[in-house]
């Protein structure tokens, strides 16, 4: 039957996907050992990034092939009544979730690593984060959290990449209605100090501990079960390529306070 040959593709594919890594991490480990011989400081990290993402990207190939070979089985069991078959299935979908959270995993590290182009125009931050309030409203409602918005009167002009400017902010959105119990408060503010823009994304949840707050921007670092920990970092990194600053107060049991600071256009 047709699935079997395409179980034996994916099970096939699994090995060759295995080794292909393995390949790669060791080829890059060499090449980072032959690095650190000739380079040190910036440029050795800059170099050594270069070859993560280059590892990355030669894991997603194979993991391609894995996916393609376990969507086309699923159809085929699907249309199953055997018992049998139907485990088959139930444990193949299993082990497509997993694939396509490491697919994700993949993604979010080549984003968060690759080298940003900014797409830099002139944007009305009050626009902006009114138009990401209205969008992200409902994902807050349905948690049970009570969304509110405090912009600044009149334009706020800023020269940045809207689509990065929104991804930073909504990482930081998402974070705080997870951390934030139904009934609690997701509160985001825009106001003006001198030629700065300031954002503060303030939540009512559980808080960070102390010893925690230190290490949250660091990069595969997370409190969340299934959490990969490149949120916060690559909000910190768009926020830096847009010359602004960010900056975290929390206190466990009253909630979270994130507070950006960015660069006003000059009118």
């Amino acid at each position: 039957m047709e699935w079997l040959w395409l179980l034996a593709g994916a099970v096939v594919a699994g090995p060759i996907c295995a080794a292909t890594a393995l390949w790669a991490t060791r080829r890059a480990w060499r090449n980072a050992r032959k690095l650190s011989a000739r380079t040190k400081g910036h440029e050795q990290l800059v170099e050594v990034g270069q070859l993560a993402g280059g590892l990355a990207h030669e894991i997603k190939n194979p993991l391609s092939t894995i996916n393609v070979n376990l969507k086309l089985l699923i159809e085929d069991l699907s249309r199953s009544q055997d018992e049998t078959q139907r485990r088959w299935l139930r444990r193949i979908e299993s082990v497509q979730e997993e694939a396509d959270r490491l697919k994700g995993i993949l993604d979010d590290f080549l984003h968060y690593a690759g080298k940003y182009e900014l797409n830099l125009t002139g944007v009305d931050l009050r626009r902006l984060i009114g138009e990401l309030v209205d969008f992200f409203e409902p994902q807050a409602e349905a948690a049970g959290v009570l969304m509110r918005a405090a912009l600044a009167d009149g334009e706020v002009p800023c020269r940045a990449d809207g689509d990065l400017i929104k991804q930073a902010l909504l990482n930081l959105m998402i974070n705080a209605v997870d951390a934030t119990p139904s009934g609690g408060e997701l509160l985001i503010k825009l106001s003006t100090q001198r030629n700065r823009a300031i954002i503060e994304v303030i939540d009512t949840g559980a808080g960070v501990a102390p010893e925690n707050l230190n290490r949250i921007f660091e990069a595969y670092y997370s409190t969340k079960k299934r959490g990969i920990g490149l949120g916060l970092p690559t909000t910190r990194r768009i926020v830096r390529e847009h010359g602004g600053t960010i900056r975290v107060e929390s206190e466990p049991g009253k909630g979270t306070r994130f507070v950006i600071s960015l660069p006003l256009a000059k009118r």
